[in-house]
C-alpha cells in the first residue's frame, strides 16, 4: 500500500468513527457514555474532591470553574466559582464555555446531569466515596482527559501506601468504637461506604455504623445510644454543639466528654492526602480516651 493510500485509509477510518483524531468515548460511573475531544482544555468541576484531584494529576490549569467549596489546593481559589455543586446555576456554567463538566457520582446529581446533557454539555460522573476510589478516579480522569502522564504514578504510590497501612493494621474487639457524626439535627452518621470509616479502621478503631453500606445515613439518637460508642467523632470542625443539647447526654461518650472534633476541610472528602490523617486520627482517639 502506498503512503498516500495509507493516509486516505486512516482518514476514512476516523471519519467512519464519527470523530476527530484524539476523540474519546468512555462510560462514566453513572453509566453514561461520554464523548469529548481529548485532551479537554476547559473543565468545570462541581465537586471539591474532583477539583483537588484534577490539580494533583496536572489538570489544574484546565479548570475554568469550580464550586464555592472547591478551594483546595490553594491555587483553586484563583478559579472562578460557579456556585453550589448540587444545585448549580447552569447559566454560570455555560458562561465558562466548558468542554466537560465533572461531578461527584451521586443520585442527587442526576437532575443536573440530565439538564447539562440536554443542552449538549458533556458530563463526567466520577465515584469518590472510598479510599480505593481515589487512584481509580485519577486513572479514569487521565484516561478521559488525556495528556496527564503523572496520574498513574500518583495512583500507584497511593495504592502501595494504602496496602502497607492495611497490612500494619490489627483490628480487635478491644479497639475503641466510634460514631462519626456528620450532622446532629437530625443525626446523620457516616456508614461503611465512606472513606472515613476506612480511616478509622486504619487508625485501629472501628465504626459502630460500619454495617451501613451507604457513605452516610440519617439515624435516631436512640440507635446511637444503643450502640454506645466509646468516642463521638464530629466531622465539620467547630465547637461540639452536642454538648449544649441535653438529649445528647444520654450517650456515655458525651456525658464523659469523649468527643473529638476534626477539621472539616481535611475530612470532608477522600483525596491523595487522606492517608496522612491515619496517624493523626489514631493519636487523637487515644488522647480523648485517656
Amino acid at each position: 500500500m502506498s503512503s498516500r493510500a495509507g493516509t486516505f485509509s486512516l482518514l476514512a477510518l476516523l471519519l467512519a468513527c464519527g470523530g476527530e483524531q484524539g476523540a474519546v468515548s468512555r462510560v462514566d460511573h453513572a453509566g453514561h457514555r461520554v464523548d469529548i475531544a481529548a485532551p479537554a482544555t476547559r473543565i468545570v468541576s462541581l465537586s471539591p474532591s474532583l477539583t483537588e484531584l484534577l490539580f494533583a494529576i496536572g489538570a489544574g490549569d484546565r479548570i475554568v470553574g469550580r464550586t464555592r467549596w472547591g478551594t483546595l489546593p490553594r491555587a483553586a481559589e484563583d478559579v472562578p466559582s460557579v456556585g453550589d455543586g448540587l444545585s448549580p446555576n447552569l447559566e454560570t456554567i455555560l458562561a465558562r464555555e466548558p468542554d466537560v463538566v465533572v461531578l461527584y457520582h451521586t443520585p442527587t446529581n442526576a437532575a443536573t446531569i440530565e439538564r447539562l446533557r440536554a443542552i449538549g454539555i458533556a458530563t463526567l460522573s466520577v465515584r469518590m466515596d472510598r479510599l480505593e476510589d481515589v487512584p481509580e478516579a485519577a486513572r479514569f480522569l487521565a484516561d478521559v482527559l488525556g495528556d496527564l502522564p503523572g496520574a498513574d504514578t500518583l495512583a500507584d504510590r497511593f495504592e502501595v501506601r494504602l496496602d502497607s497501612l492495611r497490612r500494619r493494621t490489627i483490628l480487635s474487639d478491644s479497639g475503641p468504637s466510634v460514631t462519626i457524626l456528620a450532622w446532629d439535627a437530625p443525626p446523620v452518621v457516616i456508614g461503611g461506604g465512606s472513606f472515613l470509616s476506612q480511616l478509622l479502621e486504619l487508625a485501629g478503631a472501628h465504626n459502630v455504623f460500619a454495617d451501613l453500606d451507604a457513605p452516610s445515613a440519617t439515624v435516631s439518637l436512640e440507635s446511637i445510644a444503643r450502640r454506645d460508642p466509646d468516642v463521638l467523632l464530629l466531622v465539620g470542625g467547630g465547637e461540639p454543639a452536642v454538648l449544649d443539647r441535653a438529649e445528647w447526654r444520654t450517650l456515655s461518650a458525651v456525658e464523659e466528654g469523649r468527643i473529638l472534633s476534626v477539621d472539616g476541610d481535611r475530612y470532608s472528602w477522600p483525596s491523595l492526602r487522606s492517608l496522612d490523617l491515619v496517624g493523626e486520627l489514631s493519636r487523637a482517639i487515644r488522647g480523648v480516651r485517656s
